[in-house]
C-alpha cells in the first residue's frame, strides 16, 4: 500500500463532484431578475461551486492530507464528502448522495484503470484541477489555493519513480476493487457490462516511451540483436502525439479526468490521446457528442429539479434531489443494499450548531464501531480538520 495516495483520490473524487453539481446548477439556474427567492440562480450556483472548492483546497486541510498516510476507510472517506457537499447553502438527502458519490467513484475507477501508465494518474488529476480552476476563475483569492495545491502536487509527485506510481495505481485498484456500480454513459458505450464491471479496450496509443506491440528482440550477451520475431498483437495500437504536461500550465494531452457531462469535453472511451491530426481533433472537440448529451438527459431524469424545503431558520436552504421525485430518493434508501450504505445523516448546511453536534455523533460512532483502531486515529485527524472549516 503506498502512503502517497490519499492527496489523489481526494483531489480527483473531489473533481468529479463538482462536475455533477456544476451541471445540474447550470441546468436548474434561473435568470437572477426572473427567479423567485425559493429558486436557483447563477448566482447562487457561484457561491455553492465557490464555498465548496474554498473548503477543499482550505490551506491546513491539504497540509494534512498530503502528510503520507494510508487510505482512510470507504465510510471515513465517504464522510468527508459528505461534509464537504454540504459546506455551502445545498444540502443533499442520504440517498441523492449516495447516488452522486457512486458517480464519483466509478468515473475516477475508470480513469484510473484506462491509464495507459501509471504516472499518468497524476495528468488526470491535473485535469480536474485544471477544470476546478475555471469554476472559480473570477476569485482570485481562491484560484491561488488551488494554485498552491498545484505546487504541492508538483513537489510531492514530481520525483516519484515509475514503481512509486506503479504502487499508487494498485493501491487505488484495492480501494475500488468491490465496486461495481452501472453508469449509463458507460454502458451505452459499451465500456461496462450489466454487471457494473468496465471492458478494456484493446487498442489506442500505447504508453509514452513503449513501442507498438508485435515485435519480439533478441540479443546475445554482448548487447547485440541476433533476431527479430514478429507476432499478430489483435489490437488496434498507436504511437502517442506527445507527452501529457506536468507543469502547472500545458497540455495533458489525455481526455481522461476531463468534465464528461460537458458536451465540449465527450468521455475518453479508449487510452489518452489518439492518432488523428489537429484538424480532425478539432472537430470532434467542437461537435456534441451524442453520448454526453444522453448522458446529460439521462442525469437530468435521475436527479430531478432543485427542489426547495424551507427550514425553521431565516435563510432559506437549498435542496438538490438526484432523483426525480421524492418517492424514488425514498424509495433508493430503503432498497439500497447494506453493504453500499454509509449511514449518511442529512446535515441543514446553514445551521453551523446543528451540524457540529452531527458531525461530532458521526466521529464518535466512527471510533467505537465502523474503523480499526489503527484507522481511526488516521481518519480522525482529517475529519476533525473538516469539522473546523
Amino acid at each position: 500500500m503506498s502512503t502517497r495516495t490519499l492527496p489523489l483520490l481526494f483531489l480527483n473524487l473531489g473533481g468529479e463532484m463538482l462536475y455533477i453539481l456544476d451541471q445540474r446548477l447550470r441546468a436548474q439556474s434561473i435568470p437572477g431578475e426572473k427567479a423567485r427567492k425559493d429558486e436557483w440562480t447563477e448566482v447562487d450556483r457561484r457561491r455553492v461551486m465557490n464555498d465548496i472548492v474554498t473548503t477543499m483546497f482550505n490551506e491546513k486541510f491539504m497540509e494534512e492530507l498530503f502528510k503520507p498516510q494510508e487510505l482512510y476507510s470507504k465510510k471515513a472517506l465517504r464522510t468527508v464528502y459528505d461534509r464537504l457537499a454540504h459546506a455551502s447553502i445545498m444540502r443533499l438527502n442520504q440517498a441523492s448522495m449516495d447516488k452522486l458519490y457512486d458517480l464519483m467513484t466509478m468515473a475516477f475507477k475508470y480513469q484510473v484503470l484506462l491509464c495507459p501508465r501509471p504516472k499518468d494518474i497524476l495528468l488526470v488529476t491535473f485535469n480536474h484541477l485544471d477544470a476546478i480552476k475555471d469554476f472559480i476563475q473570477d476569485s482570485p483569492s481562491i484560484l491561488n489555493q488551488v494554485d498552491e495545491t498545484f505546487r504541492q502536487l508538483i513537489e510531492t509527485y514530481g520525483s516519484l519513480s515509475d514503481g512509486e506510481f506503479q504502487l499508487i495505481r494498485q493501491t487505488l485498484l484495492i480501494f475500488f476493487q468491490d465496486m461495481h456500480i452501472r453508469v449509463s454513459i458507460f454502458l451505452k458505450d459499451k465500456v461496462q457490462n450489466s454487471n457494473g464491471r468496465f471492458v478494456l479496450p484493446t487498442s489506442g496509443p500505447v504508453p509514452w516511451g513503449t513501442e507498438v506491440p508485435g515485435l519480439i528482440r533478441i540479443f546475445n550477451s554482448k548487447g547485440d540483436e541476433i533476431k527479430r520475431t514478429e507476432f499478430v498483437h489483435g489490437g488496434n495500437y498507436v504511437l502517442p502525439l506527445r507527452e501529457g504536461s506536468f507543469d502547472m500550465y500545458g497540455d495533458r494531452v489525455t481526455k481522461l479526468g476531463t468534465n464528461m457531462y460537458s458536451i465540449s469535453r465527450p468521455v475518453e472511451t479508449h487510452m489518452s490521446g489518439t492518432a488523428k491530426n489537429t484538424a480532425s481533433r478539432i472537430k470532434e472537440n467542437a461537435a456534441p457528442n451524442p453520448l454526453a448529451k444522453e448522458e446529460l438527459n439521462f442525469l437530468a431524469r435521475l436527479m430531478g429539479g432543485l427542489e426547495i424545503k424551507k427550514p425553521l431558520g431565516t435563510e432559506a436552504g437549498f435542496r438538490l434531489n438526484l432523483f426525480t421525485t421524492d418517492e424514488e430518493e425514498e424509495h433508493a434508501a430503503l432498497t439500497r443494499p447494506e453493504e453500499l450504505s454509509y449511514q449518511v445523516v442529512s446535515i441543514k448546511a446553514d445551521q453551523d450548531q446543528e451540524r457540529n453536534e452531527e458531525l461530532s455523533r458521526i466521529m464518535e460512532e466512527f471510533e467505537v464501531a465502523e474503523q480499526p483502531k489503527e484507522s481511526t486515529s488516521k481518519g480522525a485527524d482529517l475529519l476533525a480538520m473538516m469539522d473546523e472549516l
